[in-house]
């Protein structure tokens, strides 16, 4: 028996790209990038980043396609590849290519917008939660949300 799953929490790197097979199915493809804080070998703390291409199938893809955009956050299940091959230069490079399964948006309802609206039209066109301009400096983080006394369950 053998198992080949990938779970992955990160930022898209740009825009989704939507296409079809000739037999009419979905193809979306877009870069994500996962971030993580380790100490190098001197001691010191750094920002280490691991870039993957996401290729998400059918109906999905075009959900994928329709919502997310560069910078958005997402969750991604899937099967895990290593793509091998050679640069201009003759070096050897390796990319890691995830075939998505399962996709979640993880940005709120307010970040991309009340209607469905991608974050990046969102913002430009004004619309958003309340009709409030979308910015980082105007979002209230669930954590910081007024909490009602009657709603906590002890």
């Amino acid at each position: 028996m053998s198992f080949n799953k990938i779970t992955i929490v990160g930022n898209l790197g740009r825009d989704p790209e939507l296409r079809y097979t000739p037999q009419g199915t979905a193809v979306c493809s877009f870069t994500m990038a996962s971030n993580e804080k380790r100490k190098d070998k001197n001691g010191m703390q750094q920002d280490f980043t691991t870039w993957f291409r996401v290729t998400v199938w059918g109906k999905q893809a075009e959900t994928v396609s329709k919502y997310l955009s560069k910078g958005r956050s997402v969750y991604v299940e899937g099967r895990l590849h290593v793509e091998e091959w050679q640069d201009k230069d003759g070096k050897q490079r390796y990319t890691l290519e995830v075939n998505a399964t399962d996709v979640h948006f993880i940005d709120s309802a307010a970040s991309a917008g009340s209607e469905g609206i991608p974050v990046r039209a969102a913002a430009a066109s004004g619309q958003g939660a309340q009709g409030s301009r979308i910015t980082a400096g105007n979002r209230v983080p669930p954590a910081q949300a007024e909490i009602d006394e009657d709603e906590i369950p002890f």
